[in-house]
């Protein structure tokens, strides 16, 4: 069996769902990633196969036997569970989500929540309490490009509190996003 064929039989065993990659209407970036992206649908399952905690996950670092091995593994993890969080208060909205990477992977958002208007909120996920500068270089390069288009740039993290950066940078934790 071939990759696309596996990645078929993933989605139609609803163990992962496909992220359409980001073709603004408004284009005015060049050299975009067309492929999507696939998150799990249950990362929630595949992290307690995995021997996670809440406290390992919480703050972003595997401890014991999985450590530090399975820290991106966390991470993708986390990343998963956010976009389904988003997907489905996008769905709500009638807004659609993507991701956005550029072809050269050399810029990359994690996720685009787009609604009719064509204008978006672009989202990084953060395994991480605190946000750094180099966490948000592609919200801000992002946000260079877009202008008007770009309603509000996001992190996402595991941290308690959720607060706006002197760069206009909104930082949420995760645990806020249903509230």
């Amino acid at each position: 069996m071939g990759a696309r064929e596996s990645f078929d039989t993933l989605e139609r065993l609803w163990i992962i769902e496909p992220i359409p990659a980001w073709t603004p209407a408004r284009n005015r970036l060049a050299r975009l990633a067309l492929s999507p992206k696939h998150q799990l649908a249950d990362p929630a399952l595949a992290a307690r196969l995995r021997g996670a905690t809440i406290d390992t996950l919480l703050e972003g670092t595997p401890a014991g036997p999985l450590a530090p091995r399975h820290a991106t593994l966390f991470g993708a993890l986390f990343e998963s569970q956010v976009a389904h969080d988003l997907r489905t208060c996008a769905q709500a909205a009638q807004a659609r989500v993507s991701h956005f990477r550029t072809r050269d992977g050399d810029r990359e958002v994690d996720l685009i929540v787009e609604r009719a208007h064509q204008r978006v909120v672009a989202i990084e996920v953060k395994l991480a309490r605190a946000v750094t500068d180099e966490h948000v270089r592609h919200l801000l390069w992002l946000r260079e490009r877009l202008g008007d288009d770009l309603l509000d740039a996001v992190v996402v993290t595991t941290g308690p509190d959720a607060y706006r950066r002197r760069d206009g940078i909104a930082v949420v934790a995760a645990a806020l996003l249903g509230a």
